[in-house]
């Protein structure tokens, strides 16, 4: 698992004072036999569409 840099908790404080939810930390992908890694997974819902809005760092 990478090591987390120094925004990574200024990132995540900043995402939740927008009302993001922090899903995944970090968030884990599989290809194959080789695990990938992104910093955080979000998610925040849109009042105006149906469905939700997902970001991955």
């Amino acid at each position: 698992m990478p090591a987390k840099d120094v925004y990574h908790n200024v990132v995540i404080t900043a995402l939740e004072k927008d009302s993001w939810l922090i899903t995944d930390d970090p968030f884990k992908l599989k290809c194959g036999t080789k695990d990938l890694y992104i910093d955080l997974g979000a998610e925040k819902l849109i009042a105006a569409q149906k469905g939700q809005q997902k970001i991955a760092f």
